[in-house]
């Protein structure tokens, strides 16, 4: 039997992003409209949750700020996109709800704190809205953390994220 190569990895960004983590994944639906195009009548689709578009909007502020690597006079001068594949470690720091334990660590399994995959998605388009890669299908590799504040040796003292990004060297 043989195992599959150790991919080589090199970090490339690290994005702190500090506000509540939103979720993207149910839409409901709005109606219909004609789209001017195609002529085509379609169903709309939004949405459920408002804290998406806030989310989203803090990951791209924050990866926007991260790429920046020096100036040129008020020109910011940006890391390149990230392009091939990439590996995401992401620590997501949640609310702790009042009626958790004040001293004893736990873990956040309520529904309160979201599904991970779909804090994943959220911040993933945030990413890619920021630039920092091509495109999300580049990353191959995720690994997902949800932590209460100051519950995890990378969980940050207020809701948020830490994001590091690495790039994947040949699998051969």
């Amino acid at each position: 039997m043989t195992t599959a190569p150790a991919l080589t990895r090199q970090h490339r960004l690290t994005i702190v992003v500090h506000g509540r983590p939103a979720p993207q994944g149910s839409k409901k639906y709005a109606g219909h409209r004609l789209n001017a195009a195609s002529g085509r009548v379609s169903a709309v689709l939004v949405e459920q949750s408002k804290r998406v578009k806030p989310w989203r909007a803090l990951v791209t502020a924050a990866t926007r700020e991260a790429r920046i690597v020096s100036h040129i006079g008020s020109t910011p001068v940006h890391l390149p996109t990230l392009d091939g594949p990439l590996e995401a470690d992401i620590v997501f720091t949640v609310l702790k709800p009042a009626s958790a334990p004040k001293r004893k660590r736990t873990w956040p399994t309520t529904r309160h704190s979201g599904d991970v995959d779909k804090l994943i998605r959220s911040t993933f388009d945030g990413i890619a809205d920021g630039g920092a890669v091509a495109d999300d299908s580049r990353i191959i590799r995720v690994t997902a953390t949800k932590a209460f504040p100051s519950e995890h040796p990378d969980a940050l003292d207020q809701p948020g994220a830490i994001i590091r990004l690495y790039t994947l060297g040949d699998p051969s």
